[in-house]
């Protein structure tokens, strides 16, 4: 074993030390191994920022962005709410379909986001059906993971291990080659987790502390206006037609506050905000807030021309991303207490509508249009997330308490959805089709939808999560290192000293074992960085081909289900699904050994070990 080689051993274990401690953080890390290589002199400048330039950071940088555009585009949220709806309050039902949504959107997208993304939805789904949080996310952190074993974008390790094999003059993997394995474990996993819930008894933790965040529909419910809304549709022939709502006086008239319209349009309805010049149209679907009792919702459809729809919940709800509530309160400056709401002239000047007076915490019930406000009142209004986030700006006359936990989803291009879909299918179509490298269809992907508006450069640039890319950056020349001072030989002849005699399925079992338990205690992403060369040279050694082995090494990164620290998906869910540390190893090894042996039985019969010449 020569200097060098001790050099970069010593570099590497002090990399595993930190990330373990997860002190200094990982990109911090990342960082300083690439002034120590070239300070050291195991590698000159150029090959220690070779990672700069590498295909596969482009890729991963590229799809945080293609992402993002999922996002702000609705399709994500639409996806939950969808789920929501398919479950019908069956807890069974609902596991299944989570861990399918989740498996598919992580395919295309970061899983960490993903679950970032469906926990504030999973936390509502668990409220609203008394489900303990920890019987469903679990098995949304155990989705994400395995939506690594989807597709070649999945996740970073398999784009390294991808990189691996294209360094050695290899054709590298296919869009779909990790699939059929990934669709196996995700049947298993669903299986395996409909029977693990039950071992899973979450308590809360003592001394928690911190309310929950305020929700739209605990916002609506304080302030009574479930017993108020209704959809009303505008027939022909009926009184409002091609008029605006300011001059019907639908509030001071019938009691009716229009809150916002549905609008039949190129055949997909639009959700429109309700403002003083919104002009009706007949078809309109009206979503109102009716200031009268209901029993008389059926004489005024008949003097003014309208049909009573369904309404299955509070359409805040429904259109979460799109119409918000906000309660509004008057700071002691402002000089609106003592004028009544019809003054405030609310719709006109703000495009936003109250629907609630509370006063001494009381909801006021009937038409409040003639009502005079008192410093200590508070309203409730309602209308596009961007004007309330507008009216947070006027601090001299209002004051925005606070807003619902659904700000955070809030999707600006939500009409731009259709046009997201087909980019996302383009940049598949390509990938599959090979017809360009698959870091130029990423490129591409991200262009459309920058041209299309789906996403805009400064959303864009905030989507990529830089640290992940320094930890790649950072962590790719221990690759080169290891395998320039020697160290990759000696892995591969200890793993063959130890079980050369024992057989091909025994050594990838070996390297399945040694990922997963590297992956337990550091990124996974570095973890391939690690292995990926192991694989490779262990397969050149043997005769045999390499991508059984590297196929081993990315299916054993995406394994990390053993503890709440090996991947970021696991830290995220530790909290809310009030878990130990010891609730993922009761739940997590079990299911990795089960991998494991699916891995080994398909792996060699989908990428034979020794290819017919």
């Amino acid at each position: 074993m020569n200097t060098e080689l001790l050099c970069v051993l010593a570099m590497l274990l002090f990399c595993i030390g930190c990330f373990a401690a997860n002190k200094p953080r990982a990109d911090v890390v990342a960082l300083l191994m690439l002034v120590l290589f070239p300070l050291t002199g195991v590698l000159d400048l150029q090959q220690t920022l070779a990672g700069f330039s590498d295909p596969a950071v482009i890729l991963i940088a590229a799809l945080f962005v293609i992402g993002d555009g999922l996002v702000r585009t609705g399709i994500v949220y639409r996806l939950g709410d969808a789920l929501v709806r398919v479950s019908a309050n069956s807890e069974t039902r609902l596991l299944v379909l989570l861990m399918l949504a989740v498996a598919l959107l992580g395919s295309v997208m970061s899983s960490t986001g993903v679950v970032a993304i469906f926990i504030p939805v999973v936390l509502s789904i668990c409220a609203r059906m008394n489900i303990a949080p920890g019987r469903l996310m679990m098995p949304l952190a155990f989705a994400a993971l395995i939506s690594g074993m989807q597709t070649l974008v999945a996740t970073p390790p398999n784009m390294v291990v991808h990189s691996e094999l294209q360094r050695n003059g290899l054709e590298g993997f296919n869009f779909f080659s990790f699939t059929p394995i990934g669709l196996v474990v995700l049947v298993l996993g669903i299986g395996y987790m409909l029977l693990a819930r039950r071992w899973l008894k979450p308590q809360l933790a003592p001394g928690q502390s911190g309310a929950p965040r305020l929700t739209l529909s605990a916002l609506a419910q304080s302030y009574r206006l479930n017993e108020r809304e209704h959809r009303l549709k505008v027939l022909p022939g009926s009184l409002l037609l091609n008029q605006q709502l300011n001059e019907l006086a639908l509030r001071k008239g019938y009691g009716i506050n229009v809150v916002a319209v549905e609008r039949l349009q190129k055949f997909r309805t639009l959700l429109l905000n309700a403002t003083g010049n919104t002009v009706v149209q007949a078809g309109d679907v009206l979503l109102v807030d009716l200031m009268y009792p209901a029993q008389d919702l059926l004489q005024i459809c008949r003097q003014l021309g309208l049909e009573a729809q369904p309404l299955t919940s509070s359409y805040y709800s429904l259109y979460a991303h799109e119409l918000g509530l906000a309660e509004v309160a008057f700071p002691p400056e402002s000089a609106l207490p003592g004028k009544t709401i019809q003054q405030l002239s609310f719709r006109s000047r703000h495009k936003l509508n109250v629907v609630g007076l509370r006063r001494r915490g009381e909801a006021l019930q009937g038409v409040l249009v003639d009502e005079q406000l008192q410093q200590a009142d508070t309203l409730l209004v309602a209308g596009n997330w961007k004007d309330i986030h507008n009216l947070q700006r006027q601090g001299r006359d209002f004051l925005v308490l606070s807003l619902p936990a659904e700000v955070d989803e809030v999707t600006p291009a939500a009409r731009k959805a259709p046009h997201a879909l087909g980019c996302l299918a383009l940049m598949v179509l390509l990938m599959v089709t090979g017809i360009v490298p698959n870091v130029i269809a990423a490129l591409i992907t991200c262009l459309l939808l920058g041209a299309l508006r789906c996403i805009d450069l400064n959303s864009a640039y905030k989507a990529i999560h830089w640290p992940s890319l320094v930890l790649i950056i950072g962590m790719l020349p221990f690759a080169l290192a290891l395998q320039k001072t020697g160290g990759i030989e000696l892995a591969v002849s200890s793993l063959l000293y130890v079980l050369g005699d024992s057989g091909d399925y025994a050594l990838l079992a070996a390297l399945f074992v040694l990922t997963a338990l590297t992956g337990a205690f550091i990124s996974n992403t570095a973890t391939a960085v690690l292995l990926a060369p192991v694989a490779v040279t262990l397969a050149t050694t043997l005769g045999a081909s390499p991508y059984p082995f590297a196929m081993m090494v990315a299916l054993a990164a995406s394994a990390a289900f053993m503890t709440p620290v090996s991947s970021p998906v696991n830290t995220l869910v530790l909290g809310p699904g009030q878990y130990k540390f010891s609730d993922f190893v009761r739940i997590g090894l079990p299911f990795t050994l089960l991998v494991l042996v699916v891995s080994v039985l398909l792996v060699p019969l989908l990428f034979p070990l020794y290819p017919a010449q």
